[in-house]
């Protein structure tokens, strides 16, 4: 009995903690506005299903009125079990659409054998997605990307493409149509998997990409997990930073004016691009010019014709 309520007590901290830190992306990045549609990517893994699900519950509290409409994009992967949201959908009363789009194919005959799948599936999933929203009015688009997404693309980033560059809690597409959003962007995998334990959640895996032995992502998270487990703390400081950016304590001048930077009173360079020019051509000296080679001085010019004398 006592196990028990103990057991409860843990679950009750986690719900809290996940509403809260979702709660709270939310409103420090502002990313539900009154009288939005948005919609919901639900993918059938663990953390669509606990966006979903926390949204929902937020969404009986929230200071403002706004929809939900979940939307899956059935890319017709053989053995994909169609009927797995739609019946879960409808039981919780939420109003959802699929969308089909034979993505699969397209990449299976792309994508070479032995080669990841990730980058082109999901390119051709944004893309349909998108042009769903714009087609249909929702005004922002929320997907489930987690803190431990956002660290691991961090460093995917850093390693492999040499960027300092993350996953925004929001974003506005490169078109300028769409505004998307990460509500669980505060939120920690482990936490997102023990709650869809405990919801019990039709977890529908994907066999296109998760189990490629090859994921330069999974060689990430293996890196972390052994962080995690060596230096706690390390991760959470790690997602702290992404937050607190110090521009002028790097070297990205377009993001910092680096050149306009002097001292109080001092006069900034104008020379620019100047550094960058060629050597000029060597001058001849001028014959009427004594150079002294061991002390470096320069003598006055002789002039022809002209005796010193006393």
């Amino acid at each position: 009995m006592r196990t028990a309520q103990k057991q409860k007590y843990a679950d009750d901290k986690l719900v809290k903690r996940l509403h809260r830190k979702t709660g709270q992306a939310i409103g420090d990045f502002n990313m539900i506005s009154a009288g939005d549609r948005i919609m919901v990517c639900l993918s059938g893994g663990k953390d669509s299903y606990a966006m979903l699900d926390i949204l929902l519950a937020l969404q009986q509290r929230a200071p403002v009125d706004f929809e939900l409409v979940a939307v899956n994009l059935d890319q017709k992967q053989p053995g994909f079990p169609e009927q797995v949201l739609p019946t879960y959908l409808a039981g919780r009363g939420v109003p959802f659409e699929v969308i089909e789009q034979d993505t699969y194919s397209v990449v299976r005959r792309v994508i070479r054998e032995g080669k990841t799948t990730c980058g082109l599936c999901s390119r051709l999933r944004r893309g349909a997605l998108y042009r769903y929203a714009g087609e249909h009015g929702f005004t922002k688009i929320a997907l489930g990307h987690h803190r431990d997404d956002i660290i691991e693309t961090l460093f995917l980033n850093l390693f492999n493409g040499g960027r300092i560059k993350a996953m925004p809690p929001k974003l506005l597409s490169d078109d300028g149509r769409h505004v998307v959003i990460r509500p669980l962007a505060y939120c920690s995998e482990e936490d997102l998997r023990r709650y869809a334990e405990l919801r019990d959640f039709p977890l529908i895996p994907c066999d296109l990409c998760g189990s490629q032995p090859n994921l330069q992502r999974q060689v990430i998270k293996e890196m972390l997990t052994e962080w995690k487990r060596r230096h706690p703390g390390r991760v959470e400081n790690i997602f702290r930073a992404i937050g607190h950016v110090s521009p002028s304590q790097l070297a990205d001048h377009e993001l910092f004016d680096f050149r306009g930077l002097g001292a109080v009173g001092e006069q900034p360079s104008v020379a620019g691009e100047d550094w960058l020019r060629p050597p000029a051509t060597q001058q001849r000296p001028d014959p009427d010019t004594t150079i002294s080679v061991t002390s470096g001085a320069v003598s006055a010019p002789r002039t022809r014709g002209v005796i010193h004398g006393s």
